[in-house]
């Protein structure tokens, strides 16, 4: 049981981080707001970490779009063709996902030792922008990880579980 529980919160790390730095992000835009408008002291540090945040967010959040079928799909022209012409235009679909993540992997790595050679950081906090983007390597094998996941368990969008479930 304790080994489920663990694989279970492993598979939704990228879920559970996502939501945790969401959290982060509104109630420090929320502080913020509170402490420049009625106390007159302005963070002056807020849009950093909000910049840092939504990054994070972003990253995170992609796996986790992937696994559940909720990423950007416009599966209405894919439905209209014949079963054998969706399972080839599926396959190429997958070969242009993973291409674009690949291309995405290699160009940020670069970018990444770029930041880490540099020493480039956040002016106010000192945050080395290495770390603040360096969410998006593991984020893009979680992404691979999680769309082959979606395409071999059959994830369905919201929209096209709601359109089943009415006819």
């Amino acid at each position: 049981m304790k080994k489920n529980k663990a694989l279970t919160i492993l598979g939704n790390l990228d879920f559970i981080i996502a939501s945790a730095v969401l959290v982060i992000l509104v109630v420090l835009t929320f502080m913020g707001v509170i402490w420049r408008y009625i106390l007159g002291q302005p963070f002056t540090w807020l849009e950093e970490v909000q910049l840092a945040c939504m990054v994070w967010i972003v990253f995170a959040g992609g796996g986790a779009a992937f696994r559940t079928g909720n990423h950007t799909a416009i599966e209405m022209v894919v439905d209209l063709m014949p079963k054998t012409t969706q399972k080839v235009v599926q396959l190429l679909i997958s070969v242009v996902v993973m291409a674009v993540i690949g291309y995405l992997f290699a160009n940020t790595l670069t970018f990444i030792q770029l930041m880490i050679k540099s020493g480039r950081s956040t002016s106010m906090l000192h945050i080395p922008y290495s770390l603040i983007y360096g969410i998006a390597l593991p984020s893009y094998v979680d992404m691979i990880i999680s769309y082959f996941y979606s395409v071999i368990t059959g994830v369905k969008s919201e929209a096209k579980e709601a359109i089943q479930q009415n006819e």
